[in-house]
């Protein structure tokens, strides 16, 4: 299930909003809370905008729009479709609400409000087990209609740590492995072509012989 959320603007890591998590719930995730800072300096324009870091039974999922990032910590074993949609359901109501001050914002928690619709959404995406007696609730629904999320990069929080990897960087190498993908495909094709033109010439050829033998002959 998601256990808690934090959303700051992506340019400074100023925080503007954040759930109001209980004391068992601000120890256990204290680690994770300081892991999910170390994302936040990581982050550039560049950056991938849907990431999920795994670190121990936790993961941390973050989604980038408009200059601010929805980042949230959720069990291990909770679906990244359901974890994503919950981002994209706060990145629509607080662009509407808050969106064109997010620039000029100075003070940190300045949307502390939010905090109302983060909790009534969080409640929406408990615990999927919720869906086993509920039949066709709307958590289950949500379940089968979200989109597919397998095209979400997914990393670990140790190669972050210990080998230094930058967001941004994972985001050029991703356009790379994409542009490659391309010249393969465009590769491909054209071996493709060829094989064809080889396969069917001979015949081709035999037919347009025969066509000006029959023509030669009774014209």
């Amino acid at each position: 299930m998601v256990r808690s959320t934090i959303i700051v603007r992506a340019t400074d890591a100023l925080p503007m909003a954040a759930s109001v998590d209980d004391e068992q719930t601000e120890h256990a995730l204290q680690e994770h809370k300081q892991q999910s800072k170390l994302i936040f300096r990581r982050i550039t324009p560049n950056s991938e905008p849907r990431c999920s870091i795994e670190s121990g039974q936790y993961t941390l999922h973050y989604l980038l729009a408009d200059n601010v990032v929805y980042l949230t910590i959720a069990d291990k074993s909770y679906p990244r479709k359901l974890a994503f949609s919950y981002l994209e359901e706060l990145s629509k109501e607080f662009s509407v609400s808050y969106g064109p001050k997010v620039e000029s914002v100075r003070k940190p928690y300045a949307f502390v409000g939010f905090d109302t619709f983060m909790s009534k959404t969080a409640r929406l995406y408990q615990d999927t087990r919720a869906a086993d007696t509920a039949g066709s609730s709307n958590l289950d629904k949500l379940n089968n209609e979200l989109q597919d999320v397998t095209r979400i990069m997914t990393k670990n929080m140790e190669e972050l740590l210990w080998r230094g990897d930058s967001l941004d960087r994972m985001s050029h190498l991703s356009t790379s492995l994409r542009s490659e993908s391309e010249k393969y495909r465009k590769a491909a094709r054209n071996i493709n072509i060829q094989a064809l033109i080889r396969q069917y010439a001979p015949f081709g050829a035999v037919a347009l012989i025969l066509i000006i033998v029959l023509w030669w002959r009774f014209s």
